[in-house]
C-alpha cells in the first residue's frame, strides 16, 4: 500500500495489540463478497505514503469509468495515530484515508485500493477496511503477496492465476501487461473476485498498475512536495 522508512520498533502494546485483534475480529463478521449491484461509472483509486515516522499523506484520485479520465484530485495530511505493528498497517492508514475521502465533491461507485482486500492474514487489508469504513464497494490491488500460494500466470496481459490461502481462493495474481511482474487483485467489501480482476484489468493501460492506483501512488509523491 505505502512506502514504509525501515526502523527499529519496539515491542508493540499487548493492550494496543488485544484491542486492535478483538476490532478485527468483529470486522471480519462484516465483510460481504458478492457480485456489485451497480452501475459503474466513477471509480477512484487511493494510496497513502509515511513521511518519517509521524506523518501520513492520503490520495484519492477520481476517474470516469471505462474512459479513465480524471474528474477530481484531493488529499490529506495528518498525524500517524497508532505505532507500527506487522499485520495491522490497516489501522494506522484508514483513518486518514478516510479524512481524504471526505474531500472529494464526488463520491464513486467503486474504490480501489493501492493494498490487499481479503488477501491478508485475517482478511482484513486496507481495501477491505476502507470498504467497511465508508460502507462502499472495494478492490485490492496489491503489489506483493502477503499470505497464500499460487502458479505464476502466463506471460501475456490478461492472464491470471488463483491465490489460495487455507483451502480458499483469496485473489487473483493478474498480468496486467505483457512480461511484467503481475499484482494481486482481492476483493476488499461488497465486492467478488471475478468482478474484482475485470474491473482491475479493465483500468490496467499501457502500465503494470491499474490506473485509478497507478494516478494515486503518483500524486501522492507529488502532493508530499507541498508540506
Amino acid at each position: 500500500m505505502a512506502y514504509y522508512r525501515r526502523f527499529d520498533h519496539p515491542a508493540p502494546d499487548p493492550a494496543i495489540l488485544a484491542r486492535l485483534t478483538e476490532q478485527q475480529k468483529v470486522m471480519q463478521q462484516r465483510i460481504i463478497i458478492q457480485k456489485p449491484d451497480f452501475d459503474l461509472k466513477l471509480i477512484a483509486g487511493c494510496d497513502s505514503s509515511f513521511i518519517g515516522e509521524d506523518t501520513i499523506l492520503s490520495a484519492f484520485i477520481l476517474l470516469t469509468y471505462p474512459e479513465l479520465e480524471v474528474v477530481e484530485k484531493v488529499w490529506h495530511h495528518g498525524p500517524v495515530e497508532l505505532p507500527y505493528i506487522p499485520g495491522f498497517l490497516a489501522f494506522r492508514e484508514a483513518p486518514n484515508l478516510i479524512e481524504a475521502y471526505k474531500k472529494l465533491q464526488q463520491k464513486p461507485d467503486l474504490i480501489m485500493v493501492d493494498g490487499h482486500g481479503i488477501s491478508h492474514p485475517r482478511r482484513l487489508g486496507i481495501a477491505t477496511h476502507l470498504g467497511l469504513h465508508l460502507e462502499k464497494p472495494t478492490i485490492g490491488v496489491a503489489k506483493k503477496v502477503l499470505v497464500g500460494k499460487y502458479k505464476e500466470p502466463a506471460p501475456t496481459k490478461g492472464s491470471f492465476s488463483p491465490l489460495e490461502y487455507k483451502g480458499e481462493i483469496i485473489a487473483n495474481v493478474l498480468r496486467t501487461k505483457d512480461n511484467v511482474i503481475p499484482v494481486f487483485v482481492s476483493p476488499g467489501h461488497l465486492m467478488d473476485l471475478e468482478s474484482a480482476t475485470e474491473i482491475a484489468l479493465n483500468c490496467a493501460t499501457k502500465y503494470k498498475l491499474p490506473e485509478p492506483t497507478r494516478l494515486a501512488d503518483h500524486y501522492a509523491a507529488v502532493f508530499k512536495k507541498d508540506i
